[in-house]
């Protein structure tokens, strides 16, 4: 690539030490932060998308966007289904793994603008959870909770993750790191991928594994159940009445993926009747979760609200991958992690 300069738009927030890491990448970097355009954050390694409230807010992102090569994080909501035809953009840096969907709903799918996720970022967080869930489960702590709310005393006998055998569906990057800590709790751990094309359980780190065909089998051998798969065509409402059906009475699920991997109507029967033990969810089919949804209150549901994938640490591995593929992006090598438009991740 000539010496000429990229212009960079910083579309979500980032903090100063961060920025001036992208800055230092190389001279010929022009970083644009309309810092008075950005959305507040409102937690650490937030990524709130910036809207077009505000006086000449509009004007100020059409010009924005019309002079960028390269968009760390998609930019107001609104103006998304222009960035395809913004003449100088060609790569978009998002801060998230599931964009697939959003890149097909607003015309990125086929176009020129290539699309890079932020997946391993949130690999470790979200492992963390699923153990954290399974070890919820295996000592009882909900009904602890609920025991020490009603200041009742009343013994109990847990459960170790010991000889367990974990199921996991979708063994990417998150699926491995859940893999990887469940067999350090001495679990024994199954799974699915999307295509096995050679690869070995032992690679992956998994004592058995299977491609999608072997999904059912592997249900019914679990005591617990966890979703680290995409939002594809393939994966909507994976798990059914059907599937929830086979997998073992008193077993456990755990959803770090996305809320279309299950059917919530079933599972909301299936928790009900008291075919699975519990549940604990990141993910739902409507985000933010309805008031209504009887999820809230069932005594054997973990409700998060799409959180566990964020840490305090999340904006330096961020910023630390956005640094690495603009290296990459000025030497004219392979991003990494660039979006399969035809996958959907």
């Amino acid at each position: 690539m000539s010496a000429r300069r990229v212009r960079v738009v910083i579309t979500s927030p980032l903090e100063d030490e961060f920025l001036d890491r992208i800055r230092a990448v190389d001279p010929r970097l022009e970083l644009d932060v309309p810092h008075d355009l950005l959305a507040e954050p409102r937690y650490p390694s937030d990524h709130p998308l910036p809207t077009l409230d505000g006086a000449q807010a509009r004007e100020r992102w059409e010009a924005l966007l019309d002079e960028a090569e390269v968009l760390f994080d998609f930019g107001p909501l609104e103006l998304a289904p222009t960035l395809a035809q913004r003449p100088k953009l060609r790569w978009i840096q998002a801060t998230s793994s599931g964009v697939g969907r959003l890149v097909g709903r607003v015309g990125l799918r086929d176009s020129s603008v290539a699309v890079t996720t932020a997946s391993g970022v949130h690999a470790r967080p979200l492992a963390e959870f699923a153990l954290l869930a399974l070890l919820m489960f295996g000592k009882r702590t909900l009904e602890l909770v609920a025991d020490q709310r009603a200041r009742r005393w009343q013994r109990h006998a847990g459960e170790e993750l010991r000889g367990k055998t974990v199921c996991v569906v979708g063994l990417g990057k998150v699926g491995c790191e859940v893999a990887r800590l469940a067999r350090a709790f001495d679990m024994r751990v199954v799974g699915t991928v999307r295509a096995v094309r050679g690869r070995t359980a032992e690679e992956l780190g998994v004592d058995r594994l299977e491609g999608p065909e072997g999904l059912d089998d592997l249900l019914g051998e679990a005591d617990a159940v966890v979703l680290a798969a995409p939002d594809t065509s393939e994966t909507r409402a994976l798990l059914d009445a059907r599937r929830l059906g086979l997998m073992k009475r008193d077993a456990v699920l755990v959803n770090v993926g996305r809320g279309s991997l299950v059917d919530e109507r079933a599972l909301v029967e299936a928790l009900r009747s008291g075919h699975l033990r519990g549940a604990a969810l990141d993910v739902f089919e409507r985000e933010p979760l309805p008031p209504e949804s009887p999820l809230w209150d069932l005594p054997n549901v973990f409700v998060s609200p799409h959180s566990a994938s964020t840490v305090a640490q999340e904006n330096a591995r961020i910023t630390g991958l956005f640094c690495a593929n603009l290296r990459r992006y000025l030497d004219g090598e392979p991003l990494v992690n660039l979006l399969d438009p035809e996958r959907g991740y």
